[in-house]
């Protein structure tokens, strides 16, 4: 029932809203994040004058979420399932995804709360009662946002626990011949550890191993690119070529966008990437950013990091030793760690082993709080934050040894509801978006301006 649910409903839905929403939001705000890349890099450069949770320490808590085995799996399942031609749509996706992360950030920023902690609060669950609130349609936002709050939860469970820990401990088997029950269990024991800890541990632990995972993950990719340099060209030539046949005998619009290649490419890079379906802004919302608008685009750049860059790394090394690898197809992990070895040699599987097992761990906490956050937004009652929290560890135990196949449609599901339900909400509020961004650039306008004319008066 949820495969047909995700093929024949999520499969043509969620991808035509994708779109149509990052095209809409590219005309909204005339395209700015391209138009104007001074503003970007002087977002990106800016020190954080405030206090509490920087800009960065948000971005990396929300790249844990991203950069995870969506990067990994995700990518290596949608070639398998959908064709080469499915990384296409994974970067049609992600350039439609960028505005849309930027829209979602930029709201939760506006609709945030303060909690009794004193920390910064907000997601799509406080931005969609908001705005029914404020259209007289309060029962409807209450609604849809505890059902946006309880898919989230499952999704937390499936694809951000379960997925992650089984890619892990089938890693550890495959390459390290260690039981998966016992990596299950090591995980899940540190997973509530760290939970424990609350916002700031996960926060201090995703600071660190981010930017380590993501440089050696790069590192390991380029070298396999520099010694296959010579099947670079013929890999993005399939891509392009695979992107636009269609695999259903219906053709026109219609098989092309259920076609399998668009389903599984735009479904792995919002898996991967997360824009759109308004989870990630569960950890933007911690940032100190004095405009909405400057934490909306770190959020621009957290999709380019996780799609543009480094799922085309994954796909481009899987592709150009596609012959070798192809025969793992079942098995996409292996698929993956396969095709570095089949360049590198044995001694990269070990390597690329400890990558899944950083990103996945790093993702399985980040999803942590992003349950744990929704189930907060739910009720105050602690006994239920607790129950997650031994919820999410038995998941993460159980999820080492159990097979994924019926979670990754769970997880379908859940990602593709959302992702209408917060699509249909950020696009009717576009105009708060508009309005923080001509402010944002204003003001930084203004502030270019002064630094110029201090500048002239200094040299005279």
């Amino acid at each position: 029932m949820l495969e047909f649910i995700n093929t024949y409903i999520f499969g043509f839905a969620t991808p035509a809203a994708l779109i149509a929403a990052g095209v809409f939001f590219a005309f909204r705000l005339k395209f700015f994040h391209v138009t104007r890349p001074a503003l970007v890099w002087q977002t990106l450069t800016a020190r954080n004058a405030g206090g509490g949770m920087s800009p960065a320490r948000a971005l990396s808590l929300a790249l844990a979420g991203t950069l995870g085995v969506g990067n990994i799996v995700g990518v290596a399942s949608a070639i398998h399932l959908g064709g080469v031609g499915s990384i296409f749509w994974m970067w049609v996706s992600a350039l439609a995804a960028m505005l849309l992360k930027y829209a979602e950030t930029v709201l939760a920023l506006r609709h945030r709360r303060r909690g009794v902690d004193g920390e910064y609060h907000g997601g799509a669950m406080y931005y969609i009662k908001d705005f029914f609130a404020a259209h007289r349609h309060a029962k409807v936002g209450i609604f849809l946002a505890a059902m946006f709050a309880l898919l989230c939860i499952l999704d937390a469970i499936s694809m951000g626990c379960v997925i992650q820990v089984n890619a892990v401990s089938r890693a550890l088997l495959g390459v390290c011949n260690v039981g998966t029950a016992f990596t299950g269990g090591v995980l899940a024991v540190l997973t509530v550890a760290v939970i424990a800890s609350g916002r700031d541990g996960i926060a201090h632990l995703t600071e660190r191993l981010v930017p380590l995972m993501t440089v050696v993950y790069i590192i390991m990719s380029v070298a396999v690119m520099i010694l296959r340099r010579d099947s670079l060209p013929a890999a993005f030539a399939a891509i392009l070529e695979d992107a636009f046949s269609f695999d259903s005998a219906l053709g026109g619009v219609v098989g092309f966008v259920l076609s399998r290649g668009v389903r599984y490419g735009t479904m792995r890079g919002l898996m991967s990437n997360e824009a759109g379906c308004g989870t990630a802004p569960i950890a933007h919302a911690g940032s100190s950013v004095s405009y909405p608008a400057q934490q909306g685009i770190w959020g621009i750049f957290e999709v380019f990091v996780d799609t543009i860059l480094l799922c085309t790394m994954t796909a481009v090394v899987i592709i150009i030793s596609l012959g070798e690898v192809s025969v793992y197809g079942a098995d996409p992990i292996m698929m993956t760690l396969r095709a570095y070895s089949a360049v590198l040699g044995s001694w990269s599987e070990y390597v690329m082993c400890a990558m899944v097992l950083f990103f996945g761990f790093a993702t399985v906490i980040c999803w942590a709080h992003y349950g744990m956050e929704c189930v907060s937004y739910l009720t105050e009652r602690r006994g239920w934050r607790w129950t997650f929290v031994v919820a999410y560890g038995l998941a993460a135990a159980v999820g080492a040894v159990a097979a994924p196949d019926a979670v990754w449609s769970v997880a379908d599901f859940a990602l593709g509801a959302m992702t209408i339900i917060n699509l249909a909400v950020i696009c009717a509020m576009s105009g708060e978006v508009v309005s923080e961004t001509r402010e944002y650039i204003s003001m930084m306008s203004t502030r270019r301006k002064s630094r110029s004319l201090r500048r002239g008066v200094d040299k005279t």
